[in-house]
């Protein structure tokens, strides 16, 4: 685009666009007068959220059943330092990339606790 110098010169780029003054239809306080909108909080707004109790049911069934086989496997991978093989391992076996970052992520946290709860019990144990 070709524009002339007298424009380019005349219109800063810093000067800051204003709330509009009303129905006018040039410079910068162009546009119609509105006022915002209430936010409202809809129930669709809260989904993805886990609850207290799917995140019970889900800890009772993690407890009860244990890891699947790959999930264990994983976790032998994250626990001698092959994060990148552990990742392309889930990934293959959860369809995409999101997935197999999130399931690693969740065994990471769980080798986290695990080594928490066996420091905790030694430490219970040397007393």
């Amino acid at each position: 685009f070709f524009f002339p110098q007298a424009i380019v010169t005349t219109m800063p780029p810093h000067v800051p666009i204003e709330a509009p003054a009303g129905n006018v239809a040039y410079g910068l306080r162009k546009g119609h007068k509105t006022k915002q909108i209430e936010k409202i909080n809809r129930p669709v707004l809260k989904r993805g959220h886990q609850s207290k109790r799917v995140k019970l049911i889900h800890d009772v069934v993690r407890e009860v059943a244990g890891f699947a086989p790959y999930e264990r496997r994983c976790m032998e991978m994250l626990r001698i330092s092959k994060d990148k093989r552990a990742l392309k391992f889930c990934k293959v076996r959860l369809g995409t990339h999101a997935r197999g970052k999130r399931k690693r992520e969740e065994l990471t946290q769980v080798i986290v606790a695990q080594r928490k709860a066996a420091a905790a019990a030694k430490k219970h144990h040397d007393e």
